[in-house]
């Protein structure tokens, strides 16, 4: 057979265990046919026969087949493994018989008529409850024999034996062993068909950001501590990193599941059949039935995580609530032992500072940068792991807000020196926020988040938008800008609820969310005059508490610093003042716009950058208008296609464009 698990093959064992106490069985079973025939006034009627006679009988139990012949010795036999799950599972030793002799005509066809003739009825070809007693040797009268086939015993409760046609008389109802339980027995451990499609494999134990913690919990799961946990996680793979790690610990196996309320009863006997713990991610928006079944299952381990609290109401069993650790930014370890554990030809730790990807998220992305290399026939490069940490970190945010993936850098900026330093602080707190603000413990309490929060200030053009998606591209993360159109709701109430959606989805993605024009947003409270002030004020009072508990990366613009409250710049972590370029920028500007455009010898933009005061926006604005003009000309830029771009962006703000005297 195959190991599901390992892909390889592998040679099963005979189950020598099971096949000696058949044979001890078929003994008990004769013994039960002699005394009938001797005590049945009926055994030498010849109309019996007409459906099994005891010749049929004596020769079905003498022609039955026998353990396997062989010299090996029983300290080589391969375990008993229905006397292992009995023992596991605390069975009784008359639980074990029952099992036997329910489960000997699926394992021997023999069987099948013996029992039809020992009930009676040829048609009635496994063992019924009266039966099972008889050959147990248990009086059926017995009310602790009867209570085996309860259906809270051990036996039905864990899923080992079906009692069926419940409308019979109780001791000749059928006894049925499911499928599953036999190929365990039998040493198939491929999981249960009912399972197939909601099983899925756990994420690969990576170095926790916590070790404390791991091992703690590491240990109450090995040394029989609480068998049911639930971690509330932060952020998205931060429980099921923890679990994966504490389950490679412990040396425990889990099943992960994802699936139906239908299906837990199918879970719970695999995971008893395996000796395997169950670990559920993302429970269902009621969750309460799902977790009340695994609950009641005191043998079983079950690890949930999820970032809802737990709710009391949920279970009578209360597990052991505990908060998964959060994940911190870069996890170099984590990474380092995802990508093979060989030394990458790049700065590891800079280029995973800012991604906060859960353990099997890492894994996933190592695996995606290396087919991306490999994909280009070139080395592991860190562009490779940006690129495949950017895709594990997609969210539903593009519903919001329109994303941008970062192509420029820090040479596309012509800013002075003061807000360029803001910009590559921003950057820095960007990447050490966890170590300063976590593990330093500045942060100032009262659930404040780790985010960070900047503003830029500054007239239109001057390099806000533009410097945003360079601080997003040095750090590796796409940017999204958020759509004032998708948030802003006439409705009162209804803009709050979309900004919650954006702060909730920013907070589970690895990005820069870029509020541009914020002051629409995040302008200024007003004294209550009416309901629509109060309302207004309501929005501004959501936005504080919602910013404080903000764990991203969110960059705020407006062309009035004036008109943001005094209350959000209190929280903010930089403001950045964009100032109107001087001469010499702009010649700067005007020089890196025409940088990849084809231009006639000796032309100089320096007189533009002296005569027309453009912000750099609006050179570039310019320049694209003088590359239309050259290239519907079919030549290259010319000082006169400069020029005429410069006066289109003047005549486009209402300004007077200067004579043209010196041109």
């Amino acid at each position: 057979m195959t190991d599901t698990r390992t892909g390889e093959s592998a040679v099963v064992a005979e189950p020598t265990g099971l096949l000696p106490r058949l044979a001890a069985l078929r003994e008990r079973v004769a013994a039960l046919v002699d005394h009938r025939a001797a005590t049945d006034p009926t055994a030498t009627d010849p109309l019996r026969g007409l459906y099994l006679s005891e010749d049929a009988v004596r020769h079905l139990l003498s022609a039955g087949p026998r353990p396997p012949a062989g010299d090996l010795t029983p300290s080589l036999d391969p375990p008993d493994a229905l006397l292992a799950l009995a023992a596991r599972l605390r069975l009784t030793g008359l639980d074990a018989a029952i099992l036997l002799v329910s489960l000997a005509p699926d394992l021997d066809r023999s069987f099948e008529p013996l029992y039809g003739y020992l009930n009676d009825d040829v048609s009635r070809r496994r063992a019924t409850v009266g039966l099972a007693l008889d050959l147990c040797g248990a009086p059926a009268h017995l009310a602790a024999a009867r209570a085996r086939f309860h259906s809270a015993a051990p036996l039905r409760a864990y899923g080992l034996l079906d009692v069926e046609d419940p409308e019979r008389p109780f001791l000749s109802r059928p006894l049925r062993v499911p499928d599953r339980l036999l190929a365990h027995l039998l040493g198939d451990d491929t999981p249960d068909a009912a399972l197939h499609g909601f099983l899925h494999e756990l994420p690969p134990p990576l170095p926790a950001d916590d070790e404390d913690f791991v091992h703690r919990l590491a240990h109450r799961l090995r040394d029989g501590g609480p068998r049911t946990v639930y971690l509330r996680e932060h952020r998205e793979g931060d429980g099921l990193a923890a679990i994966a790690s504490a389950l490679g610990a412990a040396g425990l196996d889990a099943l992960r599941f994802a699936g139906p309320d239908d299906r837990v009863a199918d879970l719970l006997r695999e995971a008893r059949l395996t000796d395997r713990a169950v670990v559920l991610s993302g429970l269902p928006d009621k969750p309460g039935d799902l977790i009340g079944a695994l609950a009641d299952a005191p043998d079983v381990t079950v690890l949930l995580t999820d970032p809802r609290p737990y709710d009391p109401h949920w279970s009578t069993h209360d597990p052991l609530v505990l908060d998964a650790p959060r994940r911190r930014t870069g996890g170099t370890a984590a990474w380092a032992v995802a990508l093979g554990g060989a030394e990458p030809g790049f700065d590891l730790a800079t280029t995973v500072a800012p991604y906060r990807l859960g353990g099997e998220r890492i894994a996933r992305a190592a695996h995606a940068a290396s087919a991306l290399a490999a994909f280009e026939g070139v080395p592991l490069t860190a562009d490779h792991v940006r690129l495949a940490a950017r895709q594990q970190s997609a969210s539903g945010l593009e519903r919001h807000a329109r994303r941008i993936r970062p192509d420029v850098g820090w040479t596309d900026l012509v800013l002075p020196d003061r807000p360029l330093t803001q910009l590559h602080e921003l950057a820095l707190r960007a990447r050490h926020r966890d170590r300063v603000l976590g593990e330093w413990r500045l942060s100032a309490g009262g659930g404040r988040g780790r985010g960070v929060l900047a503003l830029f200030a500054g007239e239109s053009g001057t390099g806000k938008t533009l410097s945003a998606e360079v601080v997003a591209a040095e750090l590796g993360l796409d940017l999204y800008v958020v759509q004032l159109s998708s948030v802003v709701d006439k409705y009162v109430g209804e803009t709050e609820k979309n900004l919650e959606r954006i702060f909730t989805e920013a907070d589970r993605t690895d990005a820069v969310l870029l509020f541009d024009e914020a002051d629409a947003v995040f302008g200024k409270r007003s004294e209550v005059k009416d309901a629509h002030d109060k309302y207004a004020n309501m929005e501004s009072a959501y936005l504080l508490q919602r910013l404080e508990s903000f764990d991203g990366i969110a960059l705020l613009t407006t062309n009035l610093r004036a008109n943001i409250d005094e209350a959000f710049t209190r929280r903010l972590d930089l403001v950045v003042d964009f100032p109107f370029p001087d001469p010499g920028q702009r010649v700067a500007l005007w020089r890196h716009g025409l940088a990849h455009v084809p231009c006639v010898d000796g032309i100089d933009p320096t007189p533009l950058a002296k005569d027309f005061e453009l912000a750099g926006g609006s050179i570039r604005s310019a320049v694209v208008t003088a590359a239309y003009l050259a290239a519907g000309r079919g030549e290259q830029v010319a000082d006169a296609d400069l020029l005429e771009g410069a006066r289109r962006e003047y005549r486009k703000a209402g300004r007077l464009v200067p004579g043209e005297a010196n041109w």
